[in-house]
């Protein structure tokens, strides 16, 4: 038995009928160079021949009763592939659009807990263009629970499950598999327990820090006090954080790969991410103009950060940090607000240390962490107070060489990303094949017009490269430089961290 990390837990204690947790994509191929269609017996045979590649695709949840620890992955001793599988034929509707719509509504149903968290939908009879004598194509809709995997594990799965050569390699015979027996009532309960004794000073730890925690905040709810800006603990309202209902909507807007390079090339000392951050920024901006709302304030994001590479080394899991960025919306100018992002990314010492997402979950168990988000949600404390952060946003690197599926090739990806209480808007950016594409997941409830964001991105890019090219060499190579009250704010806050640590310290002694 593999035992789920806290973080994974959470994304199963977090998830509600309004917020199912797992991620989405649209992949979308071009089959006019096969022969002929692909037909969803082939799919079938194909992936189950692939299965041995992603093990968790044949391990289901079990759990703990009464919940006293984190549920484990066990083999599915009745594993049937065609119980997450679909097949739908658009026929007359066969157009993008109408695929959008349709992943939007398979994408609110949260998955089934009785079997492994995966579900393909095959969409049969798509037309690629917006003719009706387009290329021949079919799509797939793919839900993968977060539990089991993040954005940057999920893009590397579904690279495994793809060929990298146009020519239709042979369906092999599947590997023979024969999963583990199912453990026992008894044996989990019994394990359960032995996890408990093995960390004894799991309650001391949690009560410490809690305490630390609690000081912590009153600590910042003094600083708040003096007029001194403190972003990384105050986002500004905004339009997207409000109450979420389960209706979703997904928009995407394509650009070129090759333009953002471009402007990263003429700002001098940027990252392309920056530079996505930028395009991100830009486009909120101009939505927040069109629907009359307030950017005097900068909006702040929390982008998440793999560090399966470097440090956890796990083949699946949602392994990641974190950090708070500040998108710097209340510059106007479009090309310097790049270069403020990357300072605050980079130079900016309250944004210089990620947040480990294991290490929060370490202070709050998963089930106190599920509590905490729900009374966040009924209490309405988004609405009543200023947000820890006002969106998640997620640049995942893909694949610049041409992915297959039997003859057919990858033509476009699309992401949806999980949805939270009190955050009607998630931002996905995924390139592939010199494009990128930002992923719009909005509640349409919340998040009005939200059409509106695709011509918002185009017109950001143009603003940005004309402002990149109106940018004076002193401009592009002044420092930014720290207010002396930001400063201040950060000597004060370190001095007592300090002074809190070397206190909280003894207790763990």
């Amino acid at each position: 038995m593999r035992q789920l990390s806290e973080l994974d837990a959470s994304f199963l204690y977090l998830e509600s009928a309004n917020a199912p947790m797992h991620i989405g994509s649209i992949y979308v191929f071009d089959a006019s160079e096969r022969e002929t269609p692909l037909a969803f017996s082939t799919f079938i045979a194909y992936l189950r021949s692939r299965l041995h590649v992603v093990p968790v695709f044949r391990q289901l949840l079990k759990e703990i009763p009464l919940r006293m620890g984190r549920p484990y992955w066990i083999d599915d001793p009745d594993f049937s592939i065609e119980r997450h599988l679909a097949y739908v034929s658009l026929g007359e509707n066969s157009r993008e659009s109408h695929l959008m719509t349709l992943a939007s509504r398979i994408l609110e149903d949260p998955l089934k807990r009785d079997r492994p968290l995966w579900h393909i939908t095959f969409v049969d009879g798509f037309r690629l263009g917006d003719d009706k004598e387009g290329k021949a194509g079919f799509a797939l809709i793919v839900k993968l629970h977060h539990a089991a995997i993040d954005a940057f594990s999920g893009a590397e799965i579904m690279g495994k499950l793809m060929e990298y050569t146009p020519e239709p390699q042979p369906i092999r015979t599947p590997r023979p598999w024969q999963p583990r027996p199912k453990p026992s009532e008894e044996r989990v309960v019994i394990q359960a327990g032995v996890n408990m004794l093995r960390t004894p000073w799991r309650a001391t730890s949690l009560a410490v820090g809690a305490a630390e925690a609690t000081v912590r905040g009153l600590i910042q709810k003094q600083l708040r006090k003096i007029p001194l800006p403190f972003p990384l603990f105050s986002a500004p309202h905004s339009p997207f954080n409000r109450q979420i209902t389960a209706n979703r909507q997904i928009i995407s807007a394509k650009v070129d790969l090759s333009r953002l390079k471009a402007i990263k090339a003429s700002l001098v000392d940027v990252t392309l991410n920056d530079v996505v951050l930028g395009l991100c920024a830009e486009t909120l901006r101009r939505y927040l103009d069109d629907q009359g709302a307030s950017t005097s304030e900068s909006l702040i994001a929390m982008t998440p950060i793999s560090v399966r590479s470097s440090t956890l080394n796990k083949a699946t899991g949602s392994q990641m940090s974190a950090m708070l960025l500040d998108l710097a919306t209340d510059e106007r100018n479009p090309a310097q607000r790049i270069r403020r992002i990357h300072w605050n990314a980079v130079a900016s010492e309250p944004y210089r240390e990620a947040i480990a997402a294991d290490r929060l979950t370490e202070l709050l168990p998963s089930t106190m962490l599920a509590l905490s988000a729900r009374l966040y949600s009924e209490l309405q404390i988004a609405q009543r107070y200023q947000p820890v952060f006002n969106l998640p946003i997620t640049n995942v690197p893909g694949p610049q060489v041409p992915l297959y599926l039997q003859g057919a090739r990858l033509v476009q990806q699309y992401n949806a990303a999980p949805l939270f209480d009190s955050l009607g808007l998630v931002i996905v950016a995924v390139s592939y094949q010199g494009s990128l594409t930002l992923n719009f997941t909005i509640c349409p409830d919340v998040v009005a017009h939200g059409e509106s964001l695709r011509s918002h991105v185009c017109d950001s890019l143009d603003a940005i490269e004309i402002a990149a090219n109106k940018l004076a060499p002193e401009e592009m190579y002044t420092p930014l430089e720290e207010s002396r009250s930001q400063t201040l704010a950060d000597d004060a806050m370190n001095l007592l961290e300090g002074a809190l640590q070397k206190l909280t310290a003894r207790f763990r002694r």
